[in-house]
């Protein structure tokens, strides 16, 4: 502890919510005062730090992936190298992304040097509704993250569903004509999804079914980034 108080009990509060928790399980997790536990989370759900989810249990909000987004770039650092290998290991370009609100951002690429390639410039803003790196960046997410953007999504929640379950996500065709893709998580130390690692090209070289062919480099260098 750092013997702040209430910088302590504030962290305490965040730590006891990261797989959700109620009031009546904020207060047994971290034996705080039933009313301090609940001032504490509301002023931290002000501060977009805590979000609740549909069934009223707090989660952790946006703005604690916000903070880490602005963070200095170690993983970006350590991702240039990764990138590059994974695009001569796969013969397809690389990506990282982060999101930002709605959106996703290519923050690093690694392009296939010659022949036909799905070309990502770093700082391309791409939508949250298609392509298999907005799948993973969503399929963790609380339901109150991805319910508004699913309606107008070229994938459902049963897709995210088997996403988390096989820990990769594919598309063919989402985002734009001919582009397949294949995508995996980043985590941080406490297993939160912080980023997506891809790799994409034309269909008509990585198939129908990219991620048979491509998804165990993808997620292997997804979790040589993890924990960061």
């Amino acid at each position: 502890m750092s013997g702040v108080g209430v910088l302590d009990k504030a962290v305490v509060i965040l730590a006891a919510c990261v797989d959700g928790a109620s009031l009546a399980e904020l207060v047994e997790r971290t034996k705080l005062p039933r009313a301090t536990a609940h001032r504490l989370a509301q002023a931290l759900e002000i501060h977009r730090m805590l979000v609740r989810d549909t069934q009223g249990r707090w989660r952790p909000g946006p703005r604690l992936g916000e903070l880490a987004n602005a963070a200095p770039d170690v993983l970006l650092t350590a991702a240039e190298p990764l990138l590059c290998a994974l695009r001569d290991a796969t013969g397809e370009s690389a990506q990282l992304y982060l999101r930002r609100a709605d959106e996703r951002v290519c923050v690093a690429a690694a392009e296939r040097a010659s022949g036909l390639r799905d070309t990502v410039p770093v700082g391309s803003v791409l939508p949250m509704t298609a392509g298999s790196a907005a799948q993973i960046l969503l399929a963790w997410e609380p339901p109150e993250a991805v319910m508004p953007l699913l309606p107008r999504s070229k994938f459902t929640g049963r897709a995210l569903a088997e996403v988390r379950r096989r820990g990769w996500a594919q598309s063919v065709a989402e985002r734009e004509a001919g582009v397949a893709s294949v995508s995996a998580p980043i985590r941080d130390r406490t297993g939160r999804v912080i980023a997506a690692i891809s790799v994409s090209g034309p269909i008509e070289r990585l198939g129908r079914r990219p991620g048979e062919r491509h998804a165990m480099a993808v997620v292997r260098a997804g979790q040589r980034l993890s924990g960061l």
